[in-house]
């Protein structure tokens, strides 16, 4: 966090010098022994969430490669004038265990073209699909799977 901080400075500040680099060394140092003592910030947790960095990269190639798939589903359903479209809401129970893992498994379906999260109350989350076919699979989704691997735990 400390380096973020730092980055953030030199950013904001537009140019390089050695009482810029100084001054802000010292600022994010006192900012970042702020946030440890006061905020549960902590040189390991810094650690788990840098670690973390290539699986949530990993899981946004993969989310666009869902929006892109769903993106050609929906437009090939809205173009089929002669197939009935039958909308639907899906409850699931979702295996995921931290509220940040749930809130990103929630974005995510309404990012998919074809379904919103309606709601989500604790591990039950109600979805409601443009079509049966957006339904399928969705209690026990890859996209949960890779949620889990990125939050820590382990895929289902």
């Amino acid at each position: 966090m400390f380096f973020v901080l730092f980055a953030v400075w030199i950013l904001l500040n537009g140019q390089w010098t050695t009482e810029i680099a100084v001054t802000g060394a010292v600022l994010s140092g006192l900012l970042y022994l702020f946030m440890w003592k006061f905020m549960g910030y902590s040189p390991k947790r810094d650690w788990q969430f840098a670690r973390r960095i290539p699986g949530f990269f990993r899981y946004l190639v993969y989310l666009v490669g869902e929006i892109t798939r769903s993106a050609g589903a929906t437009i090939r359903l809205i173009w089929a004038f002669d197939r009935e479209i039958e909308p639907q809401l899906v409850s699931f129970k979702t295996k995921l265990k931290t509220d940040m893992g749930k809130t990103v498994l929630a974005n995510s379906i309404t990012l998919t073209p074809g379904t919103i999260t309606v709601d989500v109350h604790e591990d039950l989350f109600l979805v409601h699909a443009l079509d049966t076919e957006f339904s399928e699979g969705i209690e026990d989704s890859e996209m949960q799977q890779r949620i889990m691997a990125v939050e820590g735990g382990k895929k289902a």
